[in-house]
Formats: structure tokens, sequence, C-alpha cells
């Protein structure tokens, strides 16, 4: 958990790799770490999501490669068979976070209630993420949750943004926040590559200032 946590802290932004073609995801992640971002999420929402994981995680092995969208211990166990180094969920899942737990790895459960952080601070975490965020309260409801449970940090993801992303890290208790902002589809599909990278290094700007 350490080696990732300085990398949040390093970069402070985490995007969200998504293809249902490991080729595409390689060239996704190659964009993104040419733009200086080492933390990525690749999110299980298609079909092929599992290949690219593995061809990720593979392929860039000094990269912190996690998956996200988990959502039950099946694809907890199955996200780390394919090499995932962290697991990112939408929601609170006790199975999920006691396979993480058996596994050494670090997981990072949603949360968007007093009540949802309170179990997972029960559970022994003490990194998570709010979401979705813009939803629930934004930097309004992280600065509150954050009063009472003063040694959790928070990922907030849903919603940020380049025009937002500072008011999120201007909120002492987050660590990173996660966006799919930085892989935009229309530059995947036009095979813009360069877009990626440019995005990324305009994230890690802003969140250096």
């Amino acid at each position: 958990m350490s080696k990732l946590i300085e990398s949040l802290e390093a970069k402070r932004v985490v995007p969200l790799v998504q293809s249902d073609d490991p080729k595409t995801a390689l060239k996704i992640s190659e964009a993104l770490l040419a733009g200086g971002l080492d933390v990525l999420e690749v999110v299980l929402r298609t079909d092929a999501a599992l290949d690219c994981l593995e061809a990720i995680a593979k392929e860039f092995p000094e990269a912190h490669v996690g998956a996200g969208t988990v959502l039950s211990a099946e694809q907890s166990k199955a996200v780390i068979e394919r090499g995932a180094s962290f697991i990112v969920s939408p929601g609170l899942d006790a199975a999920s976070v006691d396979v993480a737990s058996a596994a050494a790895i670090p997981i990072l459960p949603g949360i968007s209630t007093a009540t949802e952080l309170q179990q997972a601070w029960n559970m022994g975490l003490r990194t998570v993420k709010l979401f979705p965020a813009s939803l629930v309260g934004g930097p309004k409801i992280l600065k509150a949750l954050s009063s009472v449970f003063r040694d959790v940090r928070f990922m907030p993801t849903g919603g940020v943004s380049p025009t937002n992303l500072n008011e999120y890290l201007a909120v002492p208790a987050v660590l990173a926040c996660g966006g799919s902002w930085l892989t935009p589809k229309e530059a995947i599909e036009a095979g813009n590559f360069a877009a990626i990278t440019s995005l990324a290094k305009e994230a890690i700007a802003i969140a250096q200032k």
C-alpha cells in the first residue's frame, strides 16, 4: 500500500482505462505514462476488460496497474489473478475487502454516506473512494466526513474535471482524484493518443498548483 500511496501523493490523479481491445488499452496506458501518470485504473466495463488488465500489467510492470468497477469477491479474485496491484470498487462489499486483505492487495471501496464510511472504518480501511463525488456533496461532504473520520483519506471520483480538480485537492483529506476525462472516448476512437498524454500533463500541472 505504501508504494501506491506514494505515487498517489506525488501525482494526485488516477486515470480510468476502458477498452474492449487489449492493443488499444496498451496505447492508452502508454500515453498516460508518457504524460507522467503511473497509477492506472483499468475498469471492468467491457467484456475484454480482464484481458486489457493483464496486458497492461505485463507490458508496464513499473506502473501501478489496478482494477476498477470491481463488484464482487469473484471479480476481486479474477483481477488479482490477472495482475492487478490494487482494487477499486463503486461500493463497499465486505467479501471483496476480505479477498483483497487475504491477498495483501490494497482496496479502495466506494462510499457515499457516513454510515458506509463508518462500516469501512470498522473493517480497518483508512483509504476509500467517494463515489459519485459530484452527486453526493463534492468537496463539502469530504470536509464534513474528514472532520469526523480524521485518519481517513479519500479518492473522489465521478464528476471530477480540470475545472474543479483543485477544489477537491484543496481538501486536506483528499489523497488523489479519479477521472475519466483523462481518456476521452473521442480521442481514443480517433487514435489521438497524443491528446491523452497532453491531458495527463495538464492534470499533473493543475494538481501541483
